[in-house]
Order: C-alpha cells, then sequence, then structure tokens
C-alpha cells in the first residue's frame, strides 16, 4: 500500500522537493547526470529535492520542460514560494495572488516593482554571511514570485500612489538604481496598472509615517484592507475598517499626480540619475 502523506503538515518546499526527487528517479537519472543535462550545480539541485532552497521560478520552469510534466513544479513552486513569509504574512500573500483589484500606497518602491537587483540590495545587510545570503536569495526569489499575479490573465487592475520620498532616496547603486527606474518607467505604461507619484508639494498627509496601505479586492467582491509598518502588519477584513482605509487611499490619491504627469516626474527622475 503506497504511503499516506499528511500534505497539510507539510511545508511547501517539502512537497515540492518531493515531487523533484520522484521526478527525476521516475527518469532514472542521477543527480550527478540531471546536473549535466540541465545545467544545474548537483548541490543546488540536491538542496531544492531536500526542500532546503527555494529557487527562482525560472528554475521550475526550465525543470517543467525537462521531464515533460507541463507546469507542474511551477505550481508547486507558487505555493511554496509562501513559505518564504511570516506565518502572519501568509494569509495576506494568499489574498493578494487571487485579488482582481490592488490599490497600493507606499513611501518605498513597492515590493510588487521591485527589480531583482534592487530587491536583492535592499534585503541584504551590510555584513551578510553565507547563510544570510541563501536567506536573502530565498526573499528575492519569493518577491519575484509575488510578481507573477500581474502577469495573469487577466491582471488585476493595480494602482500604485508611491511618495516623492521613493523616488529621491535611492536604496541601491548608481546602475541598480537605473534598472529599478526604468521598470517603474515600463510598468507605468502597461494597460493594467496605473502610477501615482504624490509629491512632496501635497503637504502632511493622512498616512504620513504610518508606513504602507494595501486594499485588495477578489473576484467574489470582498475586499481587505491591509497596513505594514517597521516589522508589523495588520490585515483587517471588517467592513467598516475596509471602508475607512479606501477613503483614506481615495482623499491621497486625489493629493498625487495624475498618471500622465506621474510618468514625466519618473522620466525627469530618470534623466537626472543617468551617467
Amino acid at each position: 500500500m503506497a504511503e499516506q502523506v499528511d500534505t497539510q503538515t507539510e511545508s511547501g518546499r517539502v512537497v515540492l522537493g518531493r515531487t523533484l526527487r520522484f521526478l527525476r528517479e521516475k527518469e532514472g537519472k542521477s543527480l550527478g547526470r540531471l546536473a549535466d543535462e540541465s545545467g544545474y550545480d548537483k548541490s543546488y539541485l540536491c538542496r531544492l529535492e531536500s526542500g532546503e532552497r527555494l529557487s527562482k521560478v525560472t528554475v521550475m520552469e526550465d525543470l517543467d520542460g525537462y521531464y515533460r510534466s507541463g507546469d507542474l513544479l511551477v505550481s508547486l513552486w507558487k505555493l511554496a514560494r509562501i513559505d518564504a513569509f511570516k506565518d502572519k504574512y501568509k494569509e495576506y500573500m494568499r489574498l493578494e495572488a487571487a485579488a482582481r483589484v490592488i490599490h497600493v500606497y507606499t513611501s518605498n518602491v513597492p515590493g510588487l516593482l521591485q527589480t531583482e537587483d534592487f530587491a536583492r540590495e535592499v534585503l541584504s545587510g551590510p555584513e551578510a554571511t553565507g547563510r544570510d545570503r541563501e536567506a536573502v536569495e530565498e526573499q528575492v526569489a519569493a518577491r519575484l514570485g509575488r510578481q507573477l499575479l500581474l502577469g495573469k490573465s487577466p491582471a488585476p487592475s493595480a494602482r500604485f500612489v508611491i511618495d516623492e520620498l521613493a523616488f529621491r532616496r535611492p536604496a541601491a547603486g548608481p546602475e541598480t538604481w537605473e534598472g529599478q527606474l526604468r521598470h517603474i518607467e515600463a510598468v507605468a505604461q502597461w494597460p493594467s496598472i496605473v502610477i501615482h507619484v504624490l509629491p512632496f508639494s501635497a503637504g502632511i498627509h493622512h498616512l504620513m509615517g504610518k508606513g504602507s496601505l494595501t486594499l485588495l479586492w477578489q473576484k467574489d467582491g470582498s475586499s481587505v484592507a491591509y497596513t505594514e509598518g517597521g516589522s508589523s502588519g495588520v490585515l483587517m477584513d471588517d467592513p467598516e475598517d475596509v471602508l475607512h482605509h479606501r477613503l483614506s487611499y481615495d482623499r491621497l490619491r486625489d493629493l498625487a499626480l495624475t498618471p500622465s504627469d506621474s510618468l514625466t516626474f519618473i522620466r525627469d527622475v530618470l534623466e537626472e540619475h543617468r551617467p
């Protein structure tokens, strides 16, 4: 009789790793041969199979192609990436991934719009050890994984209000920062995304110093509000709380530049930072 496994108690990475091992053994391949044929390091593949590491989604795309497994590994990876977030964020991640409408205010570059290089610099400490770097790479992979929702079909309608401070205090090296600005400029022209810059001239506002605010609407019409500041986040589904935060967001959006003027602003900042 086949062994019964309670997947409810297992992490997504363990399930993904076991699937990777099953597909490899089904093909009759050793880790060494898989490494030779796929181009990935043997020890890296071993750690993926043991559930110790989370790869980038592109690795799973390559292995799905190698094993001719459709999108099985990518689907399992999307579940496994949630493990990279703390428990209190996992429900928010689940709701974000399924949202049809997303409204965000932040004083920093939103995680959904960060490039890989920018995210790595932001998440890395000044004196990272080897183990720290591995943890950073998992967080980078998880953050990039969140961005997959913007390319879904149908894509969610996403609106970002970004404080001018995010553009005036680059948290990265010159090349990485220029790449980040170019990415925001490109994304601002996607049909499903609207970007507003909240200029300093808007003055003091009621969300100043309170971190970020995200509003999510699901296909069934239900909605939640999520606020995050420092190391804490609060997810709210009470209709009154959500309405209160929606009105706060709407007032802030009214103070921001129009999408057209925001794109001009971003291009001006890009020109200022161009070598």
